[in-house]
């Protein structure tokens, strides 16, 4: 392989090393904590699951029971509650009781947005 072709396979770098420490400086000050990072990419695992990507997008249009959701899936209720435990965990579902029944919901319009964004970024 030639080294033009080499070149423009890979990822750019810098051809000399040049540290600009007040780039540093500031990006450091302002990025947040590590915990709240581990938090956010967790958070993003949670969405990394098709099948808890399709939950809530049936949850965007109702709220559903366990056995509505699993249904429209085409799945047992037994998978989709562990992926509602999952979604609860992640404070991204809430669930009530109405008799034997329980509903889930979206725990807030946050996780609609989230969604949205990245939908559009992947349609971009």
């Amino acid at each position: 392989m030639d080294k033009e072709k080499l070149k423009t396979d890979s990822i750019d770098i810098c051809e000399i090393n040049c540290i600009h420490d007040d780039t540093i400086s500031k990006v450091r000050e302002l990025m947040p904590p590590e915990e709240v990072l581990y938090d956010l990419a967790e958070l993003f695992k949670v969405f990394g699951d098709t099948t808890r990507t399709k939950i809530l997008c049936a949850l965007f249009e109702s709220e559903m029971c366990v056995c509505d959701i699993a249904t429209l899936l085409s799945m047992t209720q037994s998978a989709i509650s562990h992926q509602l435990r999952v979604l609860k965990s992640a404070k991204l579902v809430k669930s009530r009781k109405d008799g034997k029944v329980v509903y889930y919901s979206l725990d807030d319009n946050h996780i609609k947005h989230i969604f949205d964004q990245g939908l559009a970024h992947i349609q971009e």
